[in-house]
């Protein structure tokens, strides 16, 4: 396959241990404090994204009129987690293009290594819409990331309810490091056709995934495997938000789900754990 020529999209950066405390601190908005030295499975969508923006920004550099990137899907599969002070390089690729009425949807694809040698920790594939982009020719495989796993079995159903204020709003983002306007100011989302700010797709998708593994996990987020789920519609601050999660029979693969009054903003989701071991480690 003939690869797209991209300014540098490599990164190699020194995860933390203050950024992945803040950041599942912030991830689990008004849930209990979580296990300490322990990351938010999601916490490697962050450490992706400085590349996935710069990458989209040189992507649509020559466009003539401007381009917004909504998020439509995300797969993260996780081999370990991400470890304090460790250093990681975030390695990308534009895996497809195609033409829309809109614009382009495209296809990205990162790995993640870390220290311990060049196989990945994590592998990443994101789904967007660029919204206005006109010049993009059609490219590769749009493909999603591998099958979701199925679920064997159907245990008991759980739910919960929480309220994203625009506090914790912007607390996100400044942890997340995706400062997009829409979500900070209600001026600029109200220029982006929102009544006002909206949260973070996947500060939704944290908040889920940290639900699931208090309920299924006893709290361990190292037992994660993998996670996935498609975007509908945004959340706005000050309404409810219903969680509704499904697991399998041993709790092994948990389907999620989350709407507001206004409908689904997070559907197909789901979270893949291992099993815990004698030592209550996966």
């Amino acid at each position: 396959m003939t690869t797209l020529a991209l300014p540098s999209p490599v990164r190699t950066l020194t995860v933390t241990e203050p950024a992945l405390t803040g950041y599942r601190t912030a991830a689990r908005h008004c849930l209990p404090a979580a296990r300490p030295g322990q990351a938010s499975p999601v916490h490697t969508f962050v450490l992706a994204h400085t590349v996935a923006e710069q990458t989209v920004a040189a992507l649509t550099e020559a466009e003539p009129g401007p381009v917004s990137v909504v998020h439509l899907g995300q797969d993260i599969r996780i081999v370990r987690q991400v470890r304090p002070d460790e250093q990681v390089t975030v390695r990308l690729e534009v895996a497809g293009i195609r033409k829309e009425p809109r614009g382009a949807r495209i296809a990205l694809r990162v790995e993640l290594s870390g220290e311990d040698g060049p196989e990945p920790i994590a592998r990443l594939t994101t789904s967007a819409l660029l919204v206005g982009a006109t010049l993009l020719e059609p490219y590769g495989d749009i493909a999603g990331g591998p099958p979701a796993p199925a679920p064997a079995g159907a245990g008991t159903p759980q739910s919960a309810t929480h309220e994203l204020n625009p506090d914790w709003i912007r607390t996100y983002g400044h942890v997340s490091g995706d400062l997009n306007p829409i979500h900070l100011d209600p001026e600029a989302a109200r220029g982006a056709g929102f009544e006002t700010v909206i949260a973070h797709g996947m500060s939704v998708v944290a908040l889920a995934v940290e639900e699931a593994v208090d309920r299924f996990a006893d709290g361990d987020s190292t037992r994660v495997r993998g996670l996935g789920c498609r975007f509908s519609a945004p959340v706005p601050p000050n309404t409810p938000l219903d969680i509704a999660l499904q697991p399998d029979a041993e709790a092994r693969v948990v389907r999620f789900t989350c709407r507001t009054p206004a409908g689904t903003a997070v559907k197909s989701g789901w979270l893949e754990l291992a099993p815990p071991t004698a030592g209550g480690r996966p």
